[in-house]
């Protein structure tokens, strides 16, 4: 597809390095809120991968941005070979430009793009929103949903309420790393936990994590386990490399921090049937959590064997 296509009362460009900033500003258009600086030229560098800038923005004839579909490239790691793929992330329309088959049509050349790029598998997250689009208008597959457990720590919100103002935030920061220091280790990130149970997952190789830093996550130790976590409305586990005989110790000194740092609950999401997952299970109820869907542009990857940790998604 050309770079630049006229329809009829907007344009079409592919994502690249000169529009990166019309991200931002349909972004604020559309959640009144901002992301830091910088955040979204870091999210679709995925030139590690030797794909990049895999979607598409609409403009109006005032050349303002009014919509936004993107996937970002990675690979899959599945019976010892790497699979060039990619996850379905940012989906934004404009308020007034909704209900117009935008999503659909910016999805699907993106499709095509992606698959022009050689990537064979499309995997995404969609909230309940976006599930009919994706099910229904774009014919994705949908195999199972994540678990979520949380764990109730504090019933005083410290940290929520030290986020409110400035002052107070940056105070509670540097108490958190205070806290923090003895069990931080120098790692971005953690090796996938579903590969080791023997199902196919996305690959955290050191060019994944090094990419993997457009949000704040950090790495601890607890005893034999090594968690990557974010603190942000409580202690979010991305996800553990742990033996089954830690576990449960492990969860009990992950608690009685997250207490010291004034946490409300500890969270992980995970994909079922994964030894993390019955780890869980049989100590702490689960709710229903994000649906996981592909896209298989012909991968040949059997799509029951790929598994997911909140590490996984692009929110964490």
């Amino acid at each position: 597809m050309t770079e630049g296509v006229a329809t009829r009362d907007y344009t079409i460009e592919r994502l690249s390095k000169k529009n990166l900033s019309d991200l931002d500003k349909l972004h604020h258009s559309v959640y009144k809120k901002q992301h830091p600086p910088g955040y979204f030229t870091k999210k679709y560098d995925t030139a590690y991968t030797g794909a990049e800038y895999i979607g598409y923005i609409a403009y109006d004839k005032n050349q303002t941005p009014i919509a936004f579909y993107g996937v970002i490239p990675c690979f899959i790691r599945y019976q010892e070979q790497l699979h060039l793929a990619a996850q379905s992330a940012d989906t934004m329309t404009h308020p007034q430009y909704r209900y117009k088959g935008l999503f659909v049509q910016l999805a699907n050349i993106t499709f095509d793009l992606a698959h022009e790029e050689g990537i064979g598998l499309i995997f995404g997250f969609p909230n309940q929103n976006s599930l009919h689009g994706f099910l229904v208008k774009l014919k994705w597959q949908l195999t199972e949903m994540m678990d979520c457990y949380i764990i109730r720590v504090s019933i005083i919100p410290t940290e929520r309420i030290a986020r409110k103002l400035s002052v107070t935030r940056k105070l509670y920061h540097k108490y958190q790393q205070q806290v923090l220091k003895k069990y931080l280790v120098n790692e971005k990130g953690v090796e996938n936990s579903v590969l080791k149970d023997n199902y196919a997952g996305v690959n955290r190789n050191v060019h994944y994590l090094n990419y993997r830093t457009y949000h704040d996550t950090q790495v601890i130790r607890i005893g034999n386990a090594l968690l990557w976590i974010k603190i942000k409305n409580g202690l979010i586990i991305g996800d553990i490399s742990c033996g089954m005989e830690d576990f449960e110790g492990m969860m009990e000194k992950l608690r009685k921090l997250a207490f010291r740092l004034g946490l409300q609950s500890i969270q992980f999401h995970t994909s079922h049937q994964t030894q993390l997952s019955t780890l869980f299970a049989e100590r702490y109820e689960a709710t229903p959590s994000f649906y996981i869907l592909f896209k298989d542009l012909g991968s040949n990857i059997p799509l029951d064997k790929i598994k997911f940790t909140f590490a996984d998604v692009d929110i964490f």
